[in-house]
């Protein structure tokens, strides 16, 4: 059946060229943040056929010799969505994407961006889940879950220069800071510091508004990254999902106070050597039940975590 429609959509789509892309609902608006800097941000929750992928966040800079955007979003066509509302606001030319990590939800919106001339940044340590067999999984698993946005045809596309450590550049009057924070939500994670703006996009270092995927992230390095980045005292952050935040020491205390959490439960379930199942059903959520994303993300965040308690227990003996 699967197969029969995909052919139908390829037949509806003709001879359409690799910039035609599926009709969104969604409204892709840019939101200012600056006189330079805008954002736009997805729904709450987690990335499924209802919000047609868009449940993350991306920005751009508009400087005086070209635009410099921040992540992808989360399919083609919402990156060709991207797009539009980028030229809505200018017509210079796009002249670089940054990557804040390689997760679908970030980067699955690459190729109009690509196909605008934009050249494709990311930290090198995204190869690692690229050249697995993980990233081939992820592919499949959402051409199931948000096909059309995301068909069995769609390649990931890959950096142009990948970085290896913290850098910095300039354009059109504009400074940017790339700071290495990985490995935390990903191994890659990197922050974007507009100086002159005091702006920071921190990707999913921070989440607003909505339980973090944590999955087998290593927790204990974000909560560390996490003060690295209130040392920065920024005016305002753009984060990876939901609204800015203008106010980062209250804003990050839920992903911070959610993580503490995950670690203090599961690793006292590892330290009783009580499973899984049993620490799982007895752990009182009540405190999170209620926030954005977290029926389809706690129990893989609470698994992975309790796993990297196993994990940390065993080198600390």
């Amino acid at each position: 059946m699967r197969a029969i429609v995909f052919l139908a959509f390829l037949v509806a789509c003709g001879n359409a060229s690799s910039r035609e892309y599926p009709a969104i609902k969604s409204q892709v608006v840019a939101i200012q943040v600056t006189p330079r800097v805008f954002y736009v941000q997805g729904e709450p929750g987690v990335a499924s056929a209802a919000n047609e992928g868009y449940n993350s966040n991306a920005g751009f800079v508009v400087t005086d010799d070209g635009v410099v955007v921040i992540d992808a979003l989360g399919t083609p066509a919402l990156g060709n969505a991207l797009l539009a509302a980028i030229r809505a606001k200018t017509s210079k030319p796009i002249r670089r994407v940054v990557l804040t990590h390689y997760h679908a939800d970030h980067s699955y919106g690459l190729e109009p961006l690509k196909e605008a001339g934009a050249e494709v940044w990311s930290h090198r340590a995204a190869l690692e889940y690229l050249d697995s067999g993980d990233a081939q999984r992820r592919l499949e698993q959402r051409s199931r879950d948000l096909f059309p946005w995301v068909d069995p045809t769609m390649k990931i596309v890959r950096a142009d220069r990948w970085l290896d450590e913290s850098t910095t550049f300039t354009l059109g009057g504009v400074r940017f800071d790339i700071h290495h924070l990985g490995p935390a939500h990903s191994p890659e994670d990197v922050i974007i510091v507009l100086p002159g703006e005091g702006v920071v996009f921190s990707g999913d270092i921070l989440f607003a508004g909505r339980i973090p995927f944590v999955g087998e992230a290593d927790s204990k390095r974000w909560l560390e990254r996490i003060g690295r980045l209130l040392e920065l005292k920024p005016r305002i952050i753009v984060t990876g999902h939901g609204p800015t935040s203008s106010d980062p020491a209250k804003d990050l205390a839920l992903t911070r106070d959610y993580l503490l959490y995950l670690r203090a439960t599961m690793g006292k379930a590892v330290e009783d050597f009580v499973p899984f199942e049993e620490a799982y059903a007895k752990t009182d959520w009540s405190r999170y039940a209620n926030v954005a994303a977290f029926d389809a993300a706690n129990r893989v965040n609470a698994y992975g975590t309790y796993l990297l308690m196993e994990r940390e227990s065993l080198t600390s003996r």
